[in-house]
């Protein structure tokens, strides 16, 4: 179980919180260093739950998840209204400047290799917490900053601030309000009508973080030169469809495969209806398999296609008008049926 920690104890480690390693929406994390010497990132949280039971016991229910894929918990410290989260420490970062990067000498390109090795990581580590653990996780925050990597490349899963636990027995999870990132949030989380909320939440994020990870963009770029482009999925659908080979310079034939795959299978885990979609361990299974025993899924829609066109909010909206960017989470108020 995750050790407490008293708050002079987290500004011990921290040297008075002076090295900060980033900052996001619930809070800032700082570099850090146990007695023993074994490195940390310490995540002090801006905002305090009541009288921090509930704080205490979501630790108590993190503090119990040990998968390789999953950032490990090592202590918290819950005083007054100062609450922190120590992890270990992942020296390559989050998997968003991987991606979305220019090659730099600071920040080496991922190899097609690596990437697929990245995916299925994480994709084993959803799939762990949502059928291996005593109790049912829905993260309900899987994007390319909340995926670290350790010193060999080896992805975890991190930051559980949005998530939710329910009981094995239940399988429709109730909420009052939609919870995620612009982008990322699965449909019937912000339109009422497509589904019930469930795991399959999780599926369609994974879905855009795999397809991002193929096209290495962003999945909607308003400032695409060609407007067709700019709803990537869309885009890369058809060129699949209509045979055309996915556009990647310098890639061996291996490698063409590997981002075709990622290109698939994120179809069918974005696709609007949440029964459509696969659950993670069918990912898994698709990811291992051979790409052409791939079926090719529905073309996926950003929007319910028998929404009239007035009504039609796309993804990108809400970021212009909560003025957030990509690393914030946010939560948008309404009734979930």
């Amino acid at each position: 179980m995750p050790i407490r920690y008293s708050y002079s104890k987290i500004k011990k480690m921290t040297r008075g919180f002076k090295e900060k390693l980033g900052q996001g929406g619930y809070g800032s994390v700082f570099e850090g260093k146990l007695r023993s010497g074994h490195p940390v990132a310490i995540k002090m949280l801006d905002q305090s739950k009541g009288n921090g039971q509930e704080f205490i016991n979501e630790v108590a229910t993190i503090g119990r998840i040990h998968h390789v894929n999953v950032v490990q918990l090592v202590g918290f410290c819950s005083e007054g209204s100062k609450r922190a989260l120590v992890y270990d420490f992942m020296p390559n970062g989050s998997l968003e400047k991987y991606i979305f990067s220019p090659q730099e000498n600071s920040t080496p390109l991922i190899s097609w290799k690596q990437m697929y090795d990245i995916a299925l990581g994480v994709a084993r580590g959803i799939a762990y917490l949502h059928q291996g653990c005593d109790i049912h996780i829905l993260h309900f925050d899987i994007k390319p900053h909340n995926i670290l990597l350790d010193e060999n490349f080896i992805p975890k899963i991190s930051d559980f601030g949005l998530a939710k636990f329910y009981s094995t027995d239940e399988s429709i999870v109730s909420l009052t309000a939609a919870r995620g990132t612009m982008g990322y949030i699965a449909p019937e989380l912000v339109y009422k009508n497509i589904g019930n909320v469930s795991y399959k939440a999780d599926v369609y994020s994974f879905g855009m973080l795999l397809m991002e990870m193929a096209g290495r963009r962003k999945n909607i770029n308003a400032f695409e030169e060609h407007s067709s482009q700019i709803y990537f999925p869309s885009w890369v659908y058809d060129q699949l469809h209509e045979g055309r080979n996915l556009e990647i310079r310098d890639v061996t034939e291996e490698e063409k495969e590997i981002a075709k795959k990622f290109v698939v299978v994120a179809l069918w885990c974005i696709q609007m209806n949440p029964m459509d979609r696969p659950s993670m361990s069918k990912v898994i299974e698709m990811l291992e398999s051979n790409v052409e025993l791939l079926q090719m899924p529905p073309k996926p829609f950003l929007y319910p296609p028998d929404m009239p066109v007035n009504a039609r909010v796309t993804q990108m909206e809400p970021i212009q008008s909560l003025s957030c960017d990509s690393s914030d989470s946010i939560t948008i108020t309404l009734e979930v049926n």
